[in-house]
């Protein structure tokens, strides 16, 4: 990251346009001990005088020829359509630069650019590299420059496929000195995105403030503009001229941002004319909460596709050795079902109450892509989400990519319910979802008649076309997966016939019971269950579990700590999920199931948990597919049960955010727990007693939320410290896990890496 970069090794840099943004160049070059020589251009002799005496510049002058002798480096900072009269000074003044000159800019629309470098110098010059700052200010001129401007902000360079790349690197190297985050992309996506993301704004607050200054009662409106208007229209304080030119040069992309927004304004007139409160609380709480939603996203995880942006700290847990496991808690509601919850009820008719509901990301990434498909949501308000839905066929078509984060259960649930619309989508998510197989659900959706493409190996995105006549299938799966599954009767929904489905051993049926209870009936005999296309979802109030994967780690707490005595309220106990709570009591756990009742079609219960003395065990293969998310806290019991653990047919652990496998067993290692891995299990020697299992050390979560916490809940039974890099993503499954986990007894700090 460019807080870490050192200054560019530039013997002699000349910064054309000495205004705000060449200024704050060069300030946050000398800020960064830049130690070459700083010369500035600027028909403005009294910038150059300032830039002179603020200690921004050595020299400079109103004449740029002269000023080329030399230079290694010219950065173009001057309005875009003065680019190309300076282009063809620079051109004519070229010898008296250095033989390796690299040109850059900090224009806001790149395609002018482009074009008058061309027409300057014949073609597009391999050592001029192009590139937009996305910072700024409404302040103008040199005496305005701030050392601080591009700090932690973006940089978008937009080279050719000839561009050096020598030059590049020196570009890159200018921009990482001030702070800046570099990145890349084409020049025609540069416009686009710039036109709807700046011009477009400046263009409102230009025209919203003119508008109401020729009004006769603007006077007293300005006097009682709340802050909101204030900070909307600060923009129109901006340099006119600048602006001017920038619309005139990104025309063509402005206009198209334009239509977009005069068309959504006038379906919300509509919606207002009409008192279509549905319409208007579609469009405000899409909007809320996408601007809520993506702004939490890409200060924390990778988007990929759209944004091209990546976070810039790490989290790192420090975790003390020891500690007690005591109380009553009440854990995050089940992921699983509050994705589904959210799918079922916006393809209902009629109003969905959801209680309980997980406000981590993964649930939040479902949820707004079901708002950009037009669906009206209210909430998440403390666990409260009301769904007003749209029918089995009211969907609508998305602005762009639906990106559901790390959520491989979304993926693949989003998979069969998309592959039935008539529109067309691609699904896309963060670097560790795009690495995970999407094949298992496309290859039979293909065979149902969906045509959808996926990357390379079968990955993400996946690309669905719409319109396509679905048929039901009778499939065998051939790796017991509640996610392929539930894919599968999704589409289902839209096909003809029967879809029946196949499983080899039990998974989750979430969907099936959910589908239930919004009246589509599904039917199930021994290992198969089936469905008829064409019927209709009715809407039904969930109130959705405490999530058992959650649960887990503080099951595992307490199974592993003298003297714990714990309890964990209303947790799904759904017989699908159950396979960590035989699996503890297989291996000597002080476990009962208390309270036990029915909500919305799902068995709960009350988890009452007291240390025991654990055994070392052979984990029944039946129960494999019942805790199969279970099994990185499952193996730190191991490792504190007296003799060896074994675990076989698991495979499916290779394939989850990481390599589960690979990775409990480099962690365990690390801690000095005896292990042997395999392609489909592992064995692990466990030491019992009441004092510490195993040392301490520093593990890599590898991104993978279960991982971190695993080795979390480690520490209660270690000898030294737990460090665990790179734990941010523990948000997307358990919000809140820090604070439960100290108030039940361990000693756990966050700490902020720098990546």
């Amino acid at each position: 990251m460019g807080r870490h970069a050192v200054a560019p090794a530039e013997p002699r840099l000349l910064i054309v346009g000495v205004g705000l943004i060449g200024g704050s160049l060069a300030a946050a070059l000398r800020a960064a001990g830049f130690a070459g020589e700083i010369l500035a251009c600027d028909p403005d002799a009294e910038e150059i005088t300032r830039g002179v005496e603020m200690g921004l510049i050595e020299r400079g002058g109103t004449r740029l020829s002269p000023l080329l002798e030399g230079v290694s480096l010219v950065v173009l900072a001057v309005p875009v359509l003065a680019m190309r009269q300076v282009m063809e000074e620079v051109a004519a003044g070229r010898e008296r630069a250095a033989d390796d000159l690299v040109i850059t800019d900090v224009g806001s629309t790149k395609g002018t650019i482009r074009e008058a470098a061309a027409g300057v110098f014949g073609r597009m010059p391999a050592n001029l590299v192009l590139g937009h700052p996305i910072a700024g200010s409404e302040k103008s001129g040199v005496a305005a420059a701030d050392s601080k401007l591009y700090a932690r902000h973006k940089v978008i360079l937009t080279p050719e496929p000839d561009t050096d790349p020598e030059a590049l690197a020196r570009v890159r190297r200018l921009w990482e000195a001030t702070g800046a985050e570099v990145l890349e992309m084409a020049v025609d996506r540069h416009d686009q995105v710039l036109a709807r993301t700046s011009h477009l704004p400046h263009l409102l607050a230009f025209s919203l403030v003119d508008t109401l200054a020729r009004q006769d009662e603007r006077l007293e409106i300005f006097r009682y503009a709340a802050g909101g208007f204030r900070d909307f229209t600060r923009i129109a304080g901006s340099d006119p001229v600048m602006w001017r030119d920038i619309f005139v040069a990104n025309r063509d992309a402005v206009l198209a941002a334009l239509d977009d927004f005069e068309a959504g304004v006038a379906r919300l007139r509509r919606a207002v004319e009409r008192g279509d409160t549905d319409a208007m609380l579609a469009t405000f709480d899409r909007a809320s909460h996408a601007r809520h939603y993506f702004d939490s996203l890409l200060n924390q995880t990778s988007y990929q596709a759209e944004y091209q942006m990546q976070a810039q700290d790490r989290l790192r847990y420090r975790v003390r050795p020891g500690g007690g496991v005591t109380g009553r808690i009440r854990v995050p509601g089940d992921k699983s079902i509050s994705h589904r919850s959210i799918m079922l009820g916006a393809l209902a008719d009629g109003v969905t109450e959801v209680t309980g509901f997980l406000e981590g990301e993964d649930s939040l990434a479902t949820l707004q892509a079901f708002r950009e498909m037009g669906v009206a949501i209210e909430g998440p308000h403390q666990g409260r989400v009301t769904v007003h839905g749209v029918g089995l066929h009211g969907l609508k078509a998305p602005a762009g990519p639906l990106y559901v984060g790390n959520a491989g259960t979304a993926m693949r649930l989003f998979a069969g319910l998309l592959a039935g619309q008539a529109f067309d989508t691609e699904l896309t998510g963060d670097a560790s979802l795009t690495k995970r197989p999407m094949g298992r659900v496309a290859d039979p959706l293909r065979e149902m008649g969906a045509v959808i493409e996926t990357a390379e190996g079968g990955r993400p995105p996946l690309k669905i076309r719409g319109g396509q006549r679905l048929r039901g299938i009778t499939y065998d799966m051939p790796m017991a997966s509640a996610q392929v599954k539930s894919c599968l009767l999704l589409a289902g929904l839209y096909a003809e016939g029967e879809t029946r489905v196949r499983e080899p051993a039990p998974t989750r049926d979430h969907t099936e019971r959910m589908l239930n209870g919004f009246g589509y009936e599904v039917s199930r005999e021994g290992d198969t269950c089936w469905l008829q296309g064409g019927g209709r979802l009715a809407a039904a109030p969930i109130d959705v579990p405490s999530d058992i994967s959650s649960a887990t780690f503080f099951l595992v707490a307490a199974a592993i700590t003298p003297g714990a005595d714990l309890v964990l309220e209303h947790v799904g106990i759904n017989p699908t999920r159950i396979g960590v709570i035989n699996i503890l009591k297989a291996m000597g756990a002080d476990l009962r199931l208390e309270n036990e009742r029915e909500v919305g079609g799902e068995p709960v219960a009350d988890l009452h948990i007291r240390y025991a003395p654990l055994k070392g065990i052979d984990i029944p293969v039946d129960q494999v597919p019942l805790a199969i998310d279970e099994f990185p806290a499952l193996f730190v019991a191991a490792a504190n049960a007296e003799g060896t653990t074994r675990l076989r047919e698991a495979a499916e652990l290779r394939v989850k955010e990481s390599d589960r496998l690979k990775a409990m067993a480099d962690g365990l290692a690390v801690l000095g727990v005896e292990n042997r891995l395999y392609d489909d299990g592992i064995d692990i020697v466990g030491h019992g007693g009441e004092g510490p299992s195993y040392g301490g050390g520093r593990i890599d979560s590898l991104g993978d939320h279960r991982i971190a916490m695993a080795f979390t809940v480690a520490a209660l039974r270690a000898s030294d410290e737990i460090v665990i890099d790179d734990c941010a993503n523990v948000a997307t499954s358990f919000p809140g896990f820090v604070a439960l986990a100290r108030r039940v007894g361990l000693s756990l700090e966050e700490e902020r890496e720098a990546s």
